[in-house]
C-alpha cells in the first residue's frame, strides 16, 4: 500500500468517513550547505520524490485527533488547549509524543500566525515514505503536509514562505529542535529538476538547474541506518557554539564573516569554537561556488566542493560518524564524481553523484565494506529533484 493510500485508510479508521482531502510534502536532500541555515547563510537543497501524506477531515468536535503509521496511539487535544501545550520550554520534552508534537505544533503555530482565524477541530492521519532519521528531513515533510492541509481547510490564505515559517516555528518551539528554515523552505518550494538556492536571512530563493540527467548522473543516497534526533545532543551544542562565536566576534551571525576574517577569528576564539566558525564560513562560500559551477560548467564541476564540504564537517564541525566517512570513501573509490554527508550529522545519510549504470557496482561495494566493518547494512537508493508541497486529492 502506498503512503498516499495508507493515510486515507488510517483517516477512515479514525473518522469513519472519507477525508476532506489529502495533502503531501516531500523530504529533501541538501546538495551542499550544512549548518549554515541557522547562521543566516546560504543553502542549496532540493525536494525529493519521497513524501509524507496528511489525510484530513474536519470533525465538528473542537478537537484535533491525530493518528500516524509511526505509532498505534491516537492523540487527542482540544484546539483551544494548544496554547497550554506549547511552546515547549528549552531542553524539555514535549508533553505529547514527539511524532504528534510535529502535527499539533503546526496547528498551534498556524493559530499564532492567524489569531483572527476560525480553526475548527480536525482528524489528521499521517503516513510517509520519507526515511526517518536519515537526514532527509522527514520532520519538515510532516510539517509541510499538515500546514498545507490546515491552511486550506481553515481558509488561512498563507503563502508557501509563511507556511515554511510556521513549520520552523513548530519544530523550534513545539518539538524543541533548534533547526533553521532550510528544510521547510525546500519542502514547500521544491521544483522538478532544480535545487533551491536559499538566502536564510532574507528568505530570497532562486531555482538552480542541477543538470544531473543531462550529464548522465544520478544522485545516490546512502542511509547509514544510524538514527539521529535534532532535538537532542550535538546539534544543539553546535548551534550554541556558533551563536557564542558570533557574539564574541561582534557580528549578528556567522553569515557576516568572510574567509578573509578567519585569521582574526583564530586569534580571538578557542580552537574548537574557531573550527566551528571556519566550517560555517567556508561552507557558505562553497554553496555560492557550487551554484556558479552548476550554472557555468555543469554538475561534474562540483566534485571538489562536495569533497571539501565533507572534510569540513568531519574535521572542523565534527558531526560525521565512521559509517558516513566509509560511505563517502567507498563511493569515491568506486567511481562517484563527488560525495559528502548530508543533513545535521551524527548519523543519517551520505549522498554521491554517480554515473548512470554505476549504481549496482557502488551498492555492492558499500554493502561489502559495511559488512566487513561490522556496520549495519545501509539502505541505498536514488533521488531526483521533485515537486514541493501540494494537494493530492
Amino acid at each position: 500500500m502506498t503512503a498516499l493510500s495508507a493515510s486515507s485508510v488510517l483517516l477512515e479508521e479514525l473518522s469513519r468517513r472519507a477525508p476532506d482531502g489529502v495533502w503531501s510534502a516531500p523530504g529533501r536532500v541538501n546538495l551542499i550547505g550544512e549548518h549554515t541555515d541557522y547562521n543566516d547563510g546560504f543553502v542549496l537543497p532540493f525536494a525529493i520524490e519521497h513524501r509524507t501524506y496528511a489525510a484530513v477531515a474536519l470533525n465538528g468536535t473542537g478537537e484535533l485527533r491525530v493518528r500516524s503509521t509511526f505509532a498505534d496511539e491516537t492523540v487527542v487535544v482540544a484546539v483551544d488547549d494548544l496554547d497550554d501545550l506549547f511552546p515547549t520550554p528549552t531542553g524539555a520534552t514535549p508533553r505529547v509524543p514527539e511524532w504528534a508534537a510535529y502535527v499539533l505544533g503546526v496547528a498551534w503555530a498556524l493559530r499564532e500566525a492567524r489569531p483572527d482565524a476560525t480553526t475548527p477541530g480536525a482528524d489528521i492521519a499521517i503516513a510517509s515514505d520519507v526515511p526517518v532519521g536519515a537526514g532527509l528531513s522527514s520532520s519538515a515533510a510532516i510539517e509541510g503536509a499538515v500546514a498545507s492541509a490546515l491552511n486550506d481547510l481553515w481558509a488561512l490564505d498563507l503563502d508557501r514562505v509563511a507556511l515554511a515559517q510556521v513549520g520552523r516555528r513548530a519544530e523550534n518551539d513545539a518539538v524543541g529542535a533548534p533547526t533553521g528554515i532550510m528544510d521547510q523552505m525546500a519542502s514547500m518550494l521544491g521544483r522538478p529538476d532544480a535545487a533551491t538556492l536559499l538566502d536564510c536571512r532574507s528568505l530570497e530563493t532562486r531555482s538552480v538547474s542541477t543538470g544531473f540527467s543531462d550529464a548522465d548522473l544520478e544522485l545516490v543516497v546512502v542511509d547509514t541506518q544510524i538514527k539521529h534526533a535534532h532535538s537532542t545532543g550535538g546539534y544543539r551544542d553546535r548551534r550554541e557554539a556558533c551563536e557564542r562565536a558570533a557574539r564574541l566576534l561582534g557580528v549578528p551571525a556567522l553569515r557576516d564573516l568572510s574567509i578573509d576574517d578567519l585569521p582574526q577569528a583564530a586569534e580571538l576564539l578557542d580552537d574548537v569554537t574557531f573550527r566551528r566558525v571556519r566550517h560555517v564560513v567556508t561552507e557558505n562560500q562553497r554553496v555560492l561556488d557550487t551554484v556558479d559551477a552548476l550554472t557555468q560548467r555543469g554538475p561534474r564541476a562540483i566534485a571538489g566542493l562536495l569533497q571539501a564540504s565533507h572534510a569540513s564537517m568531519r574535521d572542523d564541525f565534527e558531526i560525521s560518524v565512521p559509517e558516513l566517512d566509509m560511505a563517502v570513501e567507498l563511493t569515491m573509490t568506486h567511481g562517484a564524481v563527488g560525495a559528502r554527508m548530508t543533513g545535521g550529522g551524527f548519523g543519517g545519510a551520505a549522498i554521491a553523484l554517480v554515473g548512470n549504470g554505476q549504481l549496482s557496482a557502488v551498492s555492492d561495494a558499500l554493502r561489502r565494506g559495511f559488512a566487513s566493518a561490522g556496520f549495519k547494512e545501509p539502505a541505498i537508493f536514488t533521488v531526483s529533484p521533485s515537486e514541493g508541497a501540494r494537494r493530492d486529492r
